[in-house]
């Protein structure tokens, strides 16, 4: 696991805090292994699990135990929750670990964080990186939104997904929570069509908890009406978990299409760089 920590205060909060942060961190891995046998189960009856970030990770994929989700669709949200407690202390104004992309947010009172939205990491570049990177949207998370968790799931990411959207950005109260969402939200986001390649998973990793579900591995350019059916498809099940409470927000992306369950509508990437380029937020 690498985590990437930021964190903001008096200097003695925050030397305390990395210090706790470090130790809790070296003790995480081997806590998940001991119980890896379990995680890869799907999620089904009461808790069987013992160790706090496994559990949290079970209680983030419970709400999804109607179709197939094991504990291993909230690891990284877990864990980056896990480490962010180490900086709810006084002194410390904000923080933020980001875990591959999953994020939890320490915000005391009036503080917020502004978080940049890239859909697709296939097309960053050297040139890109030197001359400065754009982002597809910004969205600020202020201390007064019951948001203290950040994930995205897709396809092209570092898991697998049963879906085709390039990415699906999730805001829930927490980091395992929205990292849970943003996993089931990616996998709605689908279509049938003979074009899209797919291959069981443990063809492609054969220790993967997915087994041999078929997961997506290549998407080629489809028509912008077959990705409008599939990101409506995602955003109808966005707009269901947002309904029962369990997210705050998602943005989901598809071949340079975008639906938000903010606006309940679609666009294109190119009108919401020109928004962001603006000042709006649009997630």
């Amino acid at each position: 696991m690498d985590l990437v920590i930021g964190a903001s205060g008096e200097p003695s909060a925050l030397e305390a805090a990395h210090d706790s942060a470090w130790r809790r961190f070296r003790g995480i891995l081997d806590e998940l292994v001991q119980e890896l046998v379990v995680l890869r189960l799907p999620v089904q009856g009461p808790c069987p699990l013992r160790g706090p970030v496994a559990r949290r990770m079970w209680q983030a994929c419970q709400p999804y135990k109607s179709a197939f989700i094991t504990p291993m669709a909230a690891v990284a949200g877990a864990v980056a929750q896990e480490i962010i407690a180490c900086y709810a202390v006084d002194g410390v104004t904000r923080a933020w670990v980001n875990n591959g992309g999953d994020i939890a947010l320490h915000l005391a009172p009036s503080q917020s964080v502004r978080i940049g939205l890239y859909a697709d990491m296939a097309r960053l570049d050297h040139n890109e990186i030197r001359d400065g990177i754009r982002t597809d949207g910004q969205f600020e998370v202020s201390s007064l939104l019951p948001v203290r968790g950040v994930a995205t799931s897709g396809w092209r990411g570092r898991s697998f997904s049963l879906g085709i959207a390039d990415s699906v950005t999730v805001l829930a109260r927490t980091a395992a929570e929205a990292d849970a969402a943003a996993t089931v939200i990616a996998n709605a986001v689908n279509l049938s069509d003979p074009r899209i390649q797919r291959r069981p998973a443990c063809e492609l990793k054969d220790d993967s908890d997915l087994g041999d579900l078929p997961v997506t591995v290549d998407v080629p350019p489809l028509e912008p009406a077959l990705v409008q059916q599939a990101l409506r498809a995602g955003l109808r099940r966005a707009q269901a978990l947002r309904g029962a409470g369990l997210i705050w927000s998602a943005a989901l992306i598809c071949q340079n299409q975008i639906a938000s369950t903010d606006t309940s509508g679609m666009g294109t990437l190119e009108n919401h760089r020109s928004n962001q380029q603006a000042g709006s937020v649009f997630a």
